[in-house]
This record gives C-alpha cells, structure tokens and sequence, in this order.
C-alpha cells in the first residue's frame, strides 16, 4: 500500500484536474487529458516519454498537474541542465500558445505577457523542487557514507588503542615475569655452586637452563606482540624456533618418564612449510606433557613421531564423504612422490602423545591452568590443514593425536 501510494495519487490527481476543467463528456480534449493522467504510471521509468505524452494535455486539455508532475518527476531524476532548459521551453510554449493557433493574438500584449509569466512560473517551480528533492537525497547519502566512514575509524581506533595497550601489557609482562625468572635462575645458581649433592647440582642446572629458555622465549613472544604482524617478526629472526630437534631436550628437563620414539621422516626437510609443521608438532608434545604432570603426575609417557603419506583434514573431508575413509587413504597415497632411491616421500606429519593412568601415590601439583591449551591447539592444526585428535583411553590415561601437512598443496586440490 504504501509503495503504491506514490504512484496512485499524482494519476489521481491528474484525473481530477481533466474533469474539472474539461467535464466528463468524451471529447478530444478530454480522450488527451486522461491519457497524460494514464502515463504518470510510469513517469518514473521512462520520465522523458511521459513528459513529452503529457505536452497535448496542457496544449489541448489545458490541465496543468500531469505535465508539472512529469517535469518535476524529470528534474529528480535525470538533472541536466540542456535536458531540463528544453522541457521548461515546451512546456512554456503548450501553456503559452492557444488551441487551435488560430485563436493567438499577437496584439494582445497585456494578456500575453501575463500568459508568458505564468507559464514561466509553471515550468519553474516543478524543475526547482525536483532539483531540491535529489539534492536532499545526495546529500543523505552523503552524510550515510560520512557515517560509515566515522565508524570505521572509530573501529580503527579502537583496534590502535587495543594494539597499544596490548603492546604495553606484553612490556609490563616481560619486565615482572622476566624478573621473577631472573630470580629464580639466579637462586638455582647459587644453589648449584653451594651444594656437594650431585643430584642437587643437577637439578639446579636444570633449572638455570630453563630459566633461560623461558627469557628467550618470552623475549620473542614479546617481540612478536610488538612488532606490526607476527609473521613479519618471526621473519626477522627474533628467537630460534623450536623444532624437532629440540625434542629430546624437551623430554629430558619434563621430569617424567617419557619413551620417545621417532620415525625416519623421508623428505620433509625440503617440503614446504616443514618448519612450520616441526614447530607445530614440538608446541603439541610441549603442551601435552604439560597437561600429563598437571593431571597425571607419575603417569608413564609414550611419545612418537612419525611421517604420514595421507594426513586426515580439511583437504579430505570430501573424499571421505563421497567414497569413504578408504577412498581418502588411497588417493593420499597416490599423491605421495617417490625419491630416487624408490621410497616415498612424506606428506605430512603424525604426533602421539600417549600417556598411562596416573600413580596413585603421586602429589598432584598445584599447578595454574586456562583451560584453553587443546583448544589451542586444535585450532593451530586446523590452520595448517591437519587435525587434532584429544580422548580418553580405556586404561584411565590419554591420548594426543594430531597430524599436520606439509605445505597447502594438499588443501588446495581439495
């Protein structure tokens, strides 16, 4: 109803002004008044065409409404000025000059010139307010797109602030972690310098060295917050990244009974994004046996690595729902590229971290936790294209399981 109010109205309009000034009675004047009232349908298609329709109406039927709805129609919608100039000078002429000409008296000056001014005005005031109505129009969409343009900037800013103060809270962390680290490696120090006990010598240098790496790694993780993106930072070299081979190391300053197994990984070190998989793979088995001294002090620990010619994910899910899991294995398998001395070449990376039910008699540590590290986790292997698989097993412990592909060859052809 209301989108057919605008058009109903104006022909309405139009149709009472025809009868008014020419009676119901069919004639000509009357058959062309109707018509030019008939066209404002669809002045706004075509506002020319009904413009010019509507010119034998004010020239025969003398009706005023549907040429003056058409022009103004014509100034709000197509505003040139050529355009406009011409269509006021004919509507100027069908006011100004009688039907039949015969009837115009050239002698009549007085009588003429007021015809002349009222036509002007005629013409005038439709093209004027049509002109004032696309103007209010522009100017709204102008001020819709200067309010956009001001939340984004107030986003922008938001988000420089957050960066900001982010950036702050990274120095703030690093100068009281840094320090309370500092601390605790320079009592294992003195620890280590003042006891006989070898055990206890030991296990001071254990601690100074760890102490170490988690200044270094926190010093990187801090460049990383503040600097402009973490891949530029991590481009420049800020820290060494942990990798497989930091593994054993890994393992060894755990304090748990891990049992490392570690399959020959044929051909990664040349595929791409291999060290992105190894650091992947390294902060899985990290955060894992993190949660095992967390939640299974005591527990027995099996820790393997191995390369995988097809790895589950993203890039295979469709496989698998069409053809089935088999489906997914075989065609991984054909994708796998041979070396020369006829093995295959990995296509990705398996990690299992697999551990027993906890010892009874162990103390549980009091130990703070987010409770977001799987999560995390997962999300880092979804990422890289892989998968993370975390459960129970039925002996009480729990496994990790994850895989990871090298490169994103495989998750662009899927």
């Amino acid at each position: 109803m209301r989108k057919a109010a605008p058009l109903a109205v104006p022909v309405l309009l139009a149709i009472a002004d025809a009868m008014l000034v020419n009676g119901v009675e069919l004639d000509l004047e009357v058959g062309v008044s109707m018509a030019a009232a008939a066209a404002l349908l669809v002045r706004r298609r075509f506002p020319l065409l009904v413009f010019l329709f509507t010119l034998p109406g004010l020239y025969i039927g003398y009706i005023w409404f549907a040429p003056m709805i058409a022009l103004y129609t014509l100034a709000a919608r197509r505003p040139g000025r050529a355009l406009l100039g011409g269509c006021a000078l004919l509507l100027i002429a069908a006011h100004f000059f009688p039907y039949p000409i015969s009837d115009f008296e050239l002698t009549a000056y007085r009588e003429n010139t007021l015809v002349l001014i009222d036509a002007s005005v005629t013409s005038a005031a439709p093209i004027a307010l049509g002109l004032l109505v696309r103007t209010r129009q522009e100017l709204a969409s102008r001020v819709e797109d200067l309010t956009r343009s001001l939340r984004r900037e107030d986003r922008l800013l938001a988000d420089r602030v957050k960066t900001t103060e982010r950036a702050r809270l990274a120095r703030e962390m690093h100068d009281v972690v840094a320090h309370q680290v500092s601390l605790i490696s320079l009592q294992a120090g003195a620890v280590q310098v003042s006891t006989d006990d070898a055990e206890a010598r030991a296990g001071a240098r254990t601690i100074r060295e760890l102490s170490v790496r988690t200044l270094e790694e926190l010093r990187h993780m801090v460049g990383v917050l503040r600097a402009d993106g973490g891949e530029a930072a991590e481009a420049h070299g800020l820290a060494p990244q942990p990798d497989l081979e930091e593994l054993p190391r890994l393992i060894e300053m755990s304090a748990l009974d891990v049992t490392y197994e570690r399959g020959v990984v044929a051909g990664a070190g040349g595929a791409s994004g291999a060290k992105t998989v190894e650091r992947a793979a390294f902060r899985t088995v990290q955060e894992a046996l993190t949660n095992i001294r967390k939640h299974a002090p005591g527990a027995r620990v099996r820790v393997r690595v191995d390369p995988v010619d097809t790895v589950r994910g993203p890039a295979t899910e469709g496989v698998e729902a069409a053809y089935g899991t088999d489906a997914a294995d075989g065609a991984g398998a054909a994708d796998g590229a041979e070396t020369a001395d006829g093995s295959r070449t990995a296509r990705g990376l398996r990690v299992e971290i697999r551990n027993g039910p906890p010892d009874a008699t162990a103390t549980v540590p009091a130990l703070p936790g987010g409770g977001h590290g799987l999560v995390g986790l997962r999300e880092r292997a979804q990422s890289l294209g892989g998968t993370l698989e975390a459960r129970r097993t039925s002996d009480g412990g729990f496994v990790v399981r994850a895989e990871f592909p090298y490169g994103n060859s495989r998750t662009e052809r899927g």
